[in-house]
């Protein structure tokens, strides 16, 4: 700062006139100030070190709409440079070592000082999903939740995470210094001690109790707020998040946007972008993208999500053994878990599944998503693909896109919001696989089967398949029939054109890396350039993920064609219309059936039994016209209508599609 702007000496007038006013200095010599210079507005203060000060011509705006003169009161300064118009009043003990910005205001602290060199957090491990440690993930300013995916799960590739350390280590050595920094417009209010940290521009720090080694990042479009009783140590707090009302964290890494409140406890855990972490307590969680956890009773230990919602009372354990807490579990994405539900690590629940009850299988339920696991008298069952039929799950898929909040344009984790796509379509796919063999090595009337520990019904398989085969013909309907209509076509070679996507990239497994939805090929070719130093950079790393999840639409066009390709067994050269045609008209039938299911299960919202408490001091009549002004009708439910309203443009789309297909042959 002292070298962006031009400073000056005191004059004697200046320094007598700064004495009267209670200032003293260990060598006024050390002190510069931009011209014109006030010294009315610095009383009672003490400094040391080497003090620059800018301009203080303007009055600041405190809360409540109360004024106060910019200038520096009741202090003490040790090697600070203070930009234009900040406020700086009530410091009990001293800041030190900080470059304060312009129009920053500091009021009624403890202490704020950078001790030594330090990297604000950066470079801080935590140590996630297994307490045991194995899966360290160190945090840094830009980290995302897709990075951070690899550098937990991906141990196996000692060369890759290697060199990722490597990377991050070199970004945490170019930010390590013995100065910290209060952001442009910054403001630090009635705080306890603040011991190396760095703040943003446009922060605001309120009544934390004590912050230790972290770096609260935060810009003028989404600012940071860390606010009463806060306390933390080894962190990063992103843009936009909410740190607030007593949270303690210790060894973390918060998200954009996320939120962290009443009381929350977390130590070790990485909480990306909208996450929502209220009352409970988290220990070595890999918090992926929209994970929300709202109640005191709820425990989240040793585990990996994303899109998870904690019911209250839910707690898992890893406690059952004999070597320490090494015990792990993944919850897939858009797991929910219902009150008072427990599971005992190791498992790895399937994506978008219910968990009611008390599990102990060491079960992995990946290649049955969208299922119930529930417990019937200490067993464990399995409903496979009943979730498909929830409204419950479109209004989640609707609601995550309108939920994320983050505004400051420079978004770290990459998410891909969609329900059904290649990584989740695949799981369905070997769903159906895995639920045709157990039926066709079980005896003719066998009412109970049995998978990873867990026991599926004899009608709960049947309708799993038959489930799980409505959105697989929906899905392969669904993208086809967008690729065609994106793009004209006037003959069948125009259409093994449009289907032949610019990229064979998207054939094989499909992955989730925490948000990011992206074929594995491609993932590993990623890892491999990283390997060889092809990537030398974190920004290098950033965009090529960018990339990746820019280029999904043609990746999913790939993998999809591929997956009708074997249905049909042809190759895409192959294709009739009459096979276009099939395939499109067998996704809008699935579409109507599903459909049908969906907004059977919406109205079942609105039966009788679900009035009890409304009318509270009336009869039947009162009971029906309270819950309508409340919850209104089936015909009025915004749900319902846009699920009918988007049926019938689909129907119509795909008739004009089909049409066009018959013309051509």
């Amino acid at each position: 700062m002292a070298g962006e702007k031009s400073y000056q000496l005191l004059t004697e007038s200046q320094v007598k006139t700064l004495i009267a006013q209670g200032c003293t200095a260990i060598d006024f010599n050390q002190i510069k100030v931009a011209a014109p210079f006030d010294p009315s507005r610095v009383r009672n203060t003490h400094f040391s070190g080497s003090v620059s000060i800018g301009k203080m011509d303007r009055f600041i705006t405190m809360f409540a709409g109360l004024e106060r003169k910019a200038g520096i009161y009741n202090a003490m300064l040790h090697n600070c440079n203070v930009g234009d118009n900040v406020y700086i009043n009530n410091v009990k003990n001293y800041i030190a070592n900080y470059d304060i910005e312009d129009d920053v205001i500091i009021d009624n602290i403890a202490l704020l000082a950078v001790e030594q060199k330090t990297s604000f957090g950066n470079g801080s491990k935590a140590v996630v999903i297994n307490e045991a440690g194995g899966r360290e993930v160190p945090i840094y300013d830009h980290l995302s939740s897709n990075i951070a995916y690899i550098l937990a799960l991906y141990r196996h590739n000692k060369i890759v995470i290697e060199k990722l350390e490597k990377l991050i280590a070199d970004y945490v050595l170019s930010v390590t210094t013995t100065v910290g920094t209060v952001g442009k417009g910054a403001k630090i209010i009635n705080c306890g001690t603040l011991k190396n940290i760095k703040v943003g521009p446009a922060a605001v720090i309120e009544g934390a109790a004590a912050l230790k080694n972290g770096t609260i990042n935060s810009c003028t479009k989404d600012p940071c707020f860390v606010g009463t009783g806060v306390c933390g140590e080894n962190f990063i707090f992103s843009t936009g998040s909410k740190i607030t009302q007593n949270a303690i964290i210790k060894n973390c890494f918060v998200g954009q946007a996320a939120l962290v409140a009443n009381q929350f406890s977390a130590q070790d855990c990485l909480l990306f972008a909208n996450c929502e972490a209220i009352h409970g307590e988290a220990c070595s969680v890999f918090a992926g993208p929209f994970t929300a956890t709202h109640h005191k009773s709820t425990l989240l230990i040793a585990a990996m999500c994303s899109f998870f919602n904690a019911g209250s009372g839910f707690n898992q354990s890893n406690h059952m053994y004999k070597l320490g807490a090494v015990h792990q579990g993944i919850l897939e994405r858009g797991v929910k878990a219902a009150s008072d539900a427990y599971i005992c690590w190791p498992a790895k629940v399937g994506a978008f599944t219910l968990i009611k009850g008390r599990h102990y299988t060491k079960s992995d339920t990946s290649n049955m998503p969208f299922s119930y696991l529930i417990e019937k008298q200490g067993k464990s069952f399995i409903t496979p693909a009943v979730n498909l039929q929830s409204i419950g799950i479109i209004r989640d898929a609707c609601k995550w896109p309108k939920r994320d909040t983050r505004k400051g344009g420079n978004n770290l984790d990459l998410i891909n919001f969609s329900l059904l796509n290649p990584y989740s379509v695949s799981k369905i796919i070997n769903g159906v696989e895995i639920l045709q063999q157990l039926k066709q090595k079980a005896e003719p009337d066998c009412q109970l089967y049995h998978y990873q520990g867990l026991k599926i019904k004899q009608s709960a398989l049947e309708n799993g398949i038959d489930f799980y085969q409505t959105a697989i013909n929906q899905y392969l309907g669904d993208i086809i029939t967008q690729a065609l209509q994106e793009e004209g076509f006037k003959s069948i070679a125009d259409i093994h054109k449009i289907l032949t996507s610019n990229t064979d990239k998207g054939e094989g497994r499909w992955l989730d890396l925490a948000g990011l939805i992206a074929p594995q090929s491609v993932i590993n070719e990623l890892l491999n350039d990283v390997e060889a130093d092809s990537i030398s950079s974190l920004t290098q790393l950033a965009s090529r993920l960018n990339k990746i999840h820019d280029n999904f639409k043609n990746h999913q066009l790939a993998w999809t064609v591929t997956i009708v390709g074997q249905q049909l067994n042809k190759t895409i050269e192959q294709f009739t219309n009459q096979d276009v045609i099939k395939i499109i008209e067998d996704g809008i039938n699935a579409a109507e059936k599903r459909n049908t299911l969906l907004v059977n299960d919406a109205k079942a919202e609105f039966a009788p039994e679900y009035r009890v408490g409304y009318g509270v001091d009336g009869g039947d009549n009162e009971k029906n016209l309270d819950f309508k002004e409340v919850r209104a009708t089936p015909e009025d439910s915004d749900i319902i209508n846009e699920l009918k309203s988007q049926l019938k443009e689909k129907k119509k789309a795909t008739t004009q599609l089909v049409e066009k297909l018959r013309k051509i042959g």
